[in-house]
């Protein structure tokens, strides 16, 4: 009865410790649950036909999204494939975070990644800001600023840019 006891005990600290924490695997389980609302009930039959939408999907994200996209083979210039062990698992109805937990699997990278903290540009000072805020900024806004060198310089681009940005 105590063995039993013991095995149960393993088993469960075992398996707790599979099982995703809060706010791991943001970036894969955003993205594919935003992929799988794009899928029409044909294409989520047919794991091949999902690999075919997914590799079209990643021809439109940026920075965390793109690098995931990479890690499963979804890029042209994507070293490894893993493709399949996403969407079998998805024609199969599985939920995007049991997914990521298999994905984790293959590759821990998968979960490492994590989305930037958002900058309220309506609340922040943007003088306290650092430089590579200020960078972060424009490039999220698909922005540059060429010739900028000193800090002065960024903020005067974002001032210029911000009404074209930022919703009233």
């Amino acid at each position: 009865m105590e063995l039993q006891a013991i095995l149960f005990a393993f088993l469960v600290s075992v398996l707790s410790t599979q099982a995703l924490k809060q706010g791991e695997c943001e970036v894969c389980i955003k993205v594919l649950d935003r992929f799988r609302n794009n899928l029409s009930e044909n294409v989520l039959k047919d794991h091949k036909k999902i690999e075919n939408k997914f590799r079209d999907f990643c021809k439109n994200v940026k920075n965390k999204e793109n690098r995931f996209c990479y890690y499963l083979g979804g890029l042209e210039e994507s070293a490894t494939g893993i493709l399949g062990e996403m969407s079998k698992p998805m024609s199969w109805s599985l939920p995007s975070d049991k997914i990521c937990e298999k994905l984790k699997k293959k590759d821990s990278q998968i979960c490492d990644l994590r989305y930037d903290v958002q900058i309220d540009l309506k609340t922040v000072d943007l003088k306290k800001l650092k430089v590579r805020d200020l960078k972060k900024i424009l490039n999220d806004w698909g922005e540059d600023c060429e010739g900028c060198i000193e800090k002065g310089e960024y903020l005067k681009r974002i001032e210029e840019l911000k009404p074209k940005h930022t919703e009233l």
